[in-house]
């Protein structure tokens, strides 16, 4: 079976530049592309976060080399960003003093950690530490 990663992780929000602000302040994340209907963070170790303005890509999109299907998502998912344990005291004070406050806090029995929080749109985020997954 040929190897595949995850690439990109889409979310689609309410007011694009609110959530691209919180996103960039939050986790400092750098905007490789954007424009009025979405914005594409690069998130370390080759990741990619796309914000998607809710309804904007609900046709077809031309680009220079092929069409992009439309397609479109709602209500409140979930994604999680893997982090050291040993920052997981970094970001809880980080969470707090942008103002962000934490949802919960499990302890995982292989002995991971995770802190919840929601985004502007009540997205369901999650930092993850190692020992959450048996591959992680």
């Amino acid at each position: 079976m040929p190897e595949c990663q995850l690439l990109e992780t889409a979310l689609y929000v309410g007011d694009l530049p609110r959530s691209r602000e919180f996103y960039s302040t939050l986790f400092g994340f750098e905007v490789m592309t954007q424009d009025d209907r979405f914005c594409a963070f690069s998130v370390p170790g080759r990741g990619v976060l796309l914000l998607f303005l809710q309804g904007a890509t609900r046709s077809a999109v031309a680009s220079p080399g092929g069409l992009i299907p439309p397609h479109d998502g709602s209500g409140q998912t979930h994604l999680a960003f893997a982090i050291a344990a040993n920052e997981l005291p970094v970001w809880e004070a980080r969470l707090a003093e942008q103002g962000v406050p934490l949802e919960s806090r499990v302890t995982w029995p292989r002995g991971g950690t995770s802190l919840y929080f929601r985004d502007p749109d009540e997205h369901l985020v999650e930092l993850a530490t190692p020992g959450v997954w048996p591959i992680y």
